[in-house]
Formats: C-alpha cells, sequence, structure tokens
C-alpha cells in the first residue's frame, strides 16, 4: 500500500506481488468484509445477455439514424455499449498497450518518480482507490494523467520508457476524437441538439488512467476495484485479453469479456444528470484474475472543472420536473473522490427534492 507518511517509501502492489517469494494469500488489508465479496459464482457470462455492439461506421453514412437509436437503446437500457470502426487506428492502440505495460516493467525507483497520494494532482502513480480515505485497500496500482489540453499536460508525464509521451499523446488524441464523435451521437439520441453536451462541457477535460491489476492468489476476497459509477461524461475503456470487467445488469453482475480491436463505452454520472435520469450511469467493477495479470486503460471524458451541470431544460416539462440541482463540476468531483468508492455513485448528493413530490414512472 502507499503510504501518506513524506518520510515512508510507498509500497506499489505491483511490487509487493513480484516479490522474490510469491505471495500464497492475500494480505490481510485487501480482503473484503464477508458480505462485500464478489460471489463470483454468480456472475452472469456476456454469452447469456445480450450487449450491445455498435458499428460506428454507420454514423458516418445513410445509417446515421439507426445507429443513433441503437446507441439511445444502449444508453438507456444498459448503461454501455461495445463500439467497432470506431476510428482509432489498431497500430495506436497496440502501441499504448504496449508502452502502458513497459511502465509497469520499469524498475521500482523510476516509476515512484511519478507517486503522488493526492488525489488532485494531474499526472500521478497510486496504488488502490484513494490512499487518505479507505479501509480496505483494491488489488490496483496505476498511472493517471490529465490529458487535456494535451500541451498544458505532457510535460509532466513520465519520460521513461523514451516513446512515452508520443505513444500516450497520440492516443489521447484518437480518443478525444472518439469521444466528440459519441457526444454528438448521444446528444441526439436523447432529442437534443448535436452539439448540446459538447458546450455544456466547457472547456472539456479528459483524463486516463493505466490500471496494472497484478496475478492474485485469491481473487474471491478482493476487487481490482469495487462497484462504482464514474462521475464524467462517458468512459472509453481498453481492455487486453484478460477479462474483469462486470457490469450490474437487472441486478446482476455481467461479465463483459474483452473483443480485439473494440472500445467498451460507458455511461458517466453527468450524462444521468444531463439526461434527468433517462440514461443510467451504470454500476461496473473490475475483477483480478489467479493467473494473469491485467491492464486496463479507461478515458475519462469530463466537464472543464468550471462547467455548470444540470438536467437540460429541453427534458424538462410539467411531467418531467428537474431531478437535479446544478453544480459546478469541480465540486462534483471534489465530493466522488472524498468519499471514495465506499457507496455506489454521488449523484443522490446533488438530487432536487422534486422527486417525492412529483414521482415518476420508471
Amino acid at each position: 500500500m502507499g503510504s501518506t507518511s513524506a518520510t515512508t517509501k510507498p509500497l506499489l502492489l505491483s511490487d509487493l506481488a513480484s516479490s522474490t517469494v510469491r505471495l500464497s494469500h492475500v494480505p490481510s488489508n485487501f480482503i473484503r468484509p464477508l458480505g462485500d465479496r464478489p460471489n463470483l459464482q454468480e456472475v452472469q457470462s456476456s454469452d447469456a445477455v445480450s450487449i450491445s455492439l455498435i458499428d460506428l461506421r454507420g454514423l458516418r453514412g445513410p445509417n446515421r439514424p439507426q445507429i443513433i437509436q441503437n446507441i439511445a437503446r444502449a444508453c438507456q437500457d444498459y448503461g454501455f455499449f461495445q463500439v467497432v470502426n470506431h476510428g482509432v487506428p489498431e497500430t495506436v492502440v497496440d502501441e499504448m498497450m504496449k508502452v502502458s505495460r513497459e511502465f509497469f516493467r520499469l524498475p521500482e525507483s523510476e516509476r515512484l518518480k511519478s507517486y503522488s497520494d493526492d488525489p488532485m494532482k494531474t499526472t500521478r502513480l497510486s496504488t488502490s482507490f484513494n490512499v487518505k480515505t479507505e479501509k480496505v485497500a483494491n488489488w490496483r496500482d496505476f498511472l493517471r494523467l490529465h490529458c487535456h489540453p494535451i500541451q498544458d499536460y505532457i510535460h509532466e508525464w513520465p519520460i521513461n520508457p523514451p516513446s512515452f509521451r508520443e505513444d500516450v499523446g497520440e492516443y489521447c488524441r484518437k480518443v478525444r476524437e472518439l469521444a466528440l464523435e459519441l457526444l454528438e451521437a448521444i446528444s441526439e439520441s436523447l432529442g437534443l441538439e448535436r452539439d448540446y453536451i459538447d458546450k455544456a462541457l466547457g472547456k472539456h477535460g479528459q483524463h486516463l488512467a493505466i490500471n496494472y491489476y497484478p496475478a492474485c492468489p485469491q481473487p474471491e476476497l478482493t476487487y481490482g476495484l469495487p462497484g462504482h459509477a464514474d462521475p464524467n461524461v462517458i468512459t472509453i475503456l481498453l481492455q487486453d485479453d484478460v477479462a474483469g470487467l462486470q457490469v450490474l445488469k437487472d441486478g446482476k453482475w455481467v461479465a463483459v469479456n474483452p473483443i480485439p480491436n473494440t472500445f467498451t463505452v460507458n455511461i458517466g454520472d453527468q450524462i444521468q444528470i444531463i439526461s434527468n435520469d433517462k440514461y443510467k450511469s451504470v454500476l461496473h467493477r473490475a475483477m483480478v484474475n489467479s493467473e494473469k495479470e491485467r491492464m486496463s486503460i479507461p478515458t475519462f471524458y469530463c466537464p472543464s472543472p468550471d462547467a455548470v451541470i444540470g438536467p437540460a431544460p429541453q427534458l424538462i416539462d410539467n411531467n418531467h420536473p428537474p431531478l437535479y440541482n446544478n453544480f459546478a463540476y469541480s465540486e462534483y468531483y471534489k465530493k466522488f473522490w472524498n468519499r471514495g468508492l465506499s457507496k455506489e455513485t454521488c449523484v443522490d448528493m446533488f438530487k432536487t427534492d422534486q422527486l417525492s413530490q412529483h414521482p415518476i414512472a420508471s
């Protein structure tokens, strides 16, 4: 675990897990209470649940209305979908995954140059989720980078491996193009102007996390990350070939198996709020593997900190009163980090009292 003390060298999970004595059991600070364990035997396979796989090539031609309808259905019914023909070149994706692996295989002394336990730091290596607030640790290390506007942050990024800034920078630019295309489609699917969400985000923000989950001797006792909803607008997830993502659907956890050259897209809290609950921010979690390490790279597309978020006025009428108060995104993000993943979502903290006065049929 990383330490909050400035004088104590943090212990990253990757170094604990790769020590000369192979771990035969999970250290006690990673073990979840009995009622808060993964219950892996109850997880459904994605083969048993119809997960939307959307071909985004259709957005750029005469099939756009049908693709918009598919996105609307996925956002309403699932809160997430997978995309193919997304426009991010395979070579860019491969280099991103390659340089990420190389980073986590650097000597500890080199990686620790990026270490911080301050969640507001814009470039930082850390472990678990928020070492300052949590009681039970999560089985992951991560490198988190702010990446838009890229010129404001790239100078903070690691210089090792030597191609890191170039490879990650190109990936961030391409994924941003995809994010903007998806936001237009989601706006349209809500019946809003195509640029509504784009304008609502202010100057925009983009973060990226490179998550490293070492092999774990007792995956049934811990999480890579427990169930949570993302505080941002949308998340675009790149997975390697080791399964680990699970999404809550109809009260059951569903394993979302990786498909080569696809991204998994999930709706974040800000879309739930802008849509006035028409779309729901999906609860998801990361599992760990007893045999293999796993890497995942989520890109979090966000409002800028000063952007004011609230339900779109076009979606409000007498039958659909506003369910949320307006707020600055910086306020939301701060509450999310301070609260940690001990509770599933932050959206309830920003609700109006309208819900109790005007019950809405789901």
